[in-house]
């Protein structure tokens, strides 16, 4: 999936230069060597080779094989977000207990799945062999639907409040109404006016919602959703957890599901029906849920018109 050695995720940098300047490490050998005393010292594995690192914004992820099998190792180094990763890595663990498909961390030696060493944040997953979620692969798609829903169910159950208070500190609105309404008023940049006008007329006619915020992924798209045939392996990234309405993460992941790193492209209505019906064999929408939904899956296909060129034709697609 990746190359070996060091690289970027998606930006166009270099990445020893990154590596450097982000890490302190002034190569790869330099990062494998750092890597293999921390994993060592806090878990106790014996590292026998790094394959690969992935540099992501603040972020890396190395592949490592050890005395315990083929492992992932990820570090941070976004301070601020050092309680909240603690919590979602303590939150997979439940969700793995709870028989979600994710990557369990691994307890560190002091009983821990994220560890703070040298001023970065660091967790330990199992690797998880399979392929990214081929949105042509109807049957996968279902199941896919069907995962997210079951992800829903066992994310109601979760009351960390390192994470429920993400609604509260995150700055968004939990008033879905005001929160579209707001964005119309200050961010929408004008591009589809015909698409805005729609969002507006819609908006209108909604009353409240008639279900609760709660955890939810934000961030589930094929670059994060490993499947074998139709079978979902798992659910991967949790970094971008947040208190939100189910309906409001459904909408993202219509617009998003195809999307793998630094390859964007709507998603078919087809694919979007066929997700669905997965999602409802497990959590069906209410009445009023599914017209919020219509009105979401506007929204978030507007934001996601990219400025300047749009040859995969986001526009076109709302």
């Amino acid at each position: 999936m990746f190359p070996p050695g060091l690289s970027m995720l998606w930006e166009s940098a270099d990445p020893l230069g990154v590596l450097k300047e982000r890490f302190g490490l002034a190569s790869f050998d330099e990062a494998a060597g750092w890597l293999t005393s921390v994993l060592g010292q806090a878990w106790a594995l014996d590292v026998q080779a790094c394959e690969r690192i992935l540099i992501s914004g603040d972020n890396a992820i190395a592949w490592i094989r050890t005395n315990r099998g083929t492992l992932v190792a990820k570090w941070s180094r976004d301070q601020d977000q050092f309680v909240k990763f603690a919590a979602t890595a303590d939150l997979q663990h439940a969700l793995h207990r709870q028989g979600v498909p994710v990557a369990p961390p691994m307890a560190s030696l002091n009983g821990q799945y994220r560890v703070i060493i040298d001023s970065l944040s660091i967790t330990v997953q199992p690797h998880i062999q399979g392929g990214l979620l081929d949105t042509t692969e109807h049957y996968a798609v279902r199941g896919a639907g069907v995962c997210l829903a079951r992800l829903h169910n066992a994310l109601a159950t979760q009351g960390d409040s390192r994470l429920t208070a993400l609604g509260r500190l995150t700055g968004r609105s939990l008033d879905l109404r005001h929160r579209i309404e707001t964005w119309l008023h200050h961010d929408d940049p004008g591009m589809v006016p015909a698409a805005s006008a729609r969002l507006r007329d819609r908006l209108t006619a909604l009353p409240p919602i008639d279900s609760e915020p709660q955890l939810v992924h934000n961030d589930y798209r094929a670059s994060n959703i490993l499947t074998s045939g139709s079978e979902i392996l798992a659910v991967l990234d949790f970094d971008e957890v947040a208190v939100d309405y189910c309906v409001s993460d459904l909408a993202n992941t219509f617009v998003v599901l195809g999307t793998r790193f630094t390859k964007w492209q709507p998603t078919p209505e087809r694919v979007r029906d066929i997700f669905l019906q997965g999602y409802e064999s497990v959590r069906p929408l209410t009445a009023l849920e599914r017209r919020w939904l219509h009105v979401l899956v506007l929204l978030r296909g507007i934001q996601a018109i990219p400025p300047g060129d749009d040859p995969a034709g986001w526009a076109n697609a709302v």
